[in-house]
């Protein structure tokens, strides 16, 4: 009889399905590269703040 892992709490119970759907929207193509990604986020709090990047 194979033994069952413990039933997940409530917030690891969302994190595991966050998960699965980023991995999802990934599998699907919806991306931000990590450079355009790493731009807008250095940018915050300056004069020239960048509008959030699209998924591609």
């Amino acid at each position: 009889m194979p033994i069952q892992p413990p039933e997940d709490d409530p917030e690891t119970a969302a994190k595991r399905a966050a998960i699965r759907e980023g991995i999802a929207a990934a599998d699907a193509g919806w991306l931000i590269p990590h450079e355009e990604m790493r731009h807008w986020l250095l940018s915050w709090g300056t004069e020239d703040e960048l509008p959030p990047p699209q998924c591609k």
